[in-house]
């Protein structure tokens, strides 16, 4: 109702609410239309694409996959209490001849960590299968739990070689933090009965032609030797997590974990690397590795990396790794040796 000279005139007023309602009717169609056409023009998903998954189960980021991968995912490699223990095996897309294979083992102090992604992937584009294994966790399993399923690992993709077009005289492992201790026992302890487990295809051996240990863990009874951030004594300790107890008071059981241990003649030749900052795994622990491979008679290396913590590594010592592996597990000449390390 407006007021009109004198009077007021009620028709005036419901006219003016009319055209109102009618403008916003039209900007809400409007807005609508604008929407729909955002919608339609969004890239409709490939044939056979997935849509990402929920926020939380997200694949983390990693080194880039080379172009013509062959990916095998949750690939089983054995079962231990019922439960599935599982690897990934990359290839390269066309291989002409059985393939030297690098099996990634993942860091996370026994207690986190993936086998997804696998920092050691680029290695397939210079012509080698890759295996990033998974193992139980601390907290399901104590050790030796964890190196028995690695053992089992490398002894399923023996069992596999030929359908992989593997070559089962030429493997080669590869692990950083908790995953470089893990490999380095594989290094060591070839034949050691009590570590291999029976978590099948017992036919075949578990032993390695070459390790790279990246800052792995050896003596966890000489690690509060080292400067580090955290107690290794204590018994929240990761150390003392994996075999049940804080380590100084079961050194018997840190002996066992101990891939010191069991170094002898044959074990295979040796790349460690470690940041010479490192203050979660202190320095020490690949120093008194190498130093008693060197006293065995074992081709060993030790890098340390200057101005490196707990990993960082940059290009140069990521060649190092490549010229490796191309030197111990790469055919050699007609009338050479075998790999060292056995079979």
């Amino acid at each position: 109702m407006r007021l009109v000279g004198n009077r007021f005139d009620p028709a005036g007023g419901l006219r003016e609410f009319a055209v109102g309602l009618v403008l916003v009717l039209v900007m809400a169609a409007v807005m609508v239309l604008a929407l729909a056409a955002v919608a339609r023009s969004a890239p409709e998903p490939s044939a056979g694409a997935r849509p990402n998954p929920p926020q939380g189960e997200r694949r983390p980021r990693g080194p880039r996959i080379p172009e013509g991968t062959q990916v095998l995912r949750n690939l089983e490699y054995a079962r231990a209490d019922a439960k599935p223990l599982l690897l990934d095996l990359y290839l390269p897309a066309e291989a002409k001849r059985p393939l030297p294979l690098i099996l990634w083992v993942h860091g996370g102090a026994w207690r986190a960590g993936s086998k997804d992604p696998c920092p050691a992937v680029g290695m397939v584009e210079r012509g080698y299968a890759v295996a990033s294994v998974g193992y139980r966790l601390s907290q399901e399993a104590l050790f030796p739990a964890q190196i028995h399923d690695c053992k089992a690992a490398v002894r399923w993709l023996r069992a596999h070689a030929e359908k992989y077009h593997l070559d089962p005289k030429r493997f080669g492992a590869w692990g950083s933090s908790a995953g470089g201790h893990l490999v380095a026992l594989l290094g060591t302890s070839g034949g050691v009965a009590d570590l291999d487990g029976n978590l099948g295809n017992p036919d075949q051996s578990s032993r390695v032609q070459a390790v790279c240990d990246w800052f792995g863990p050896t003596d966890f009874c000489r690690m509060s030797e080292g400067e580090s951030a955290m107690d290794h004594d204590a018994a929240n300790a990761p150390e003392s997590q994996l075999i049940g107890g804080p380590v100084q008071q079961n050194k018997d059981k840190a002996a066992r974990a101990n891939p010191i241990t069991y170094v002898t003649k044959d074990d295979p030749p040796f790349l460690i690397m470690h940041g010479d900052r490192d203050r979660t795994v202190p320095p020490n622990q690949s120093q008194l590795l190498h130093a008693a491979l060197q006293t065995a008679g074992v081709e060993t290396t030790l890098y340390m990396v200057a101005g490196a913590g707990h990993g960082g590594f940059g290009a140069d010592a990521q060649q190092m790794v490549y010229d490796f592996f191309d030197k111990h597990l790469k055919v050699p000449p007609a009338g050479a040796s075998a790999p060292a390390g056995g079979q």
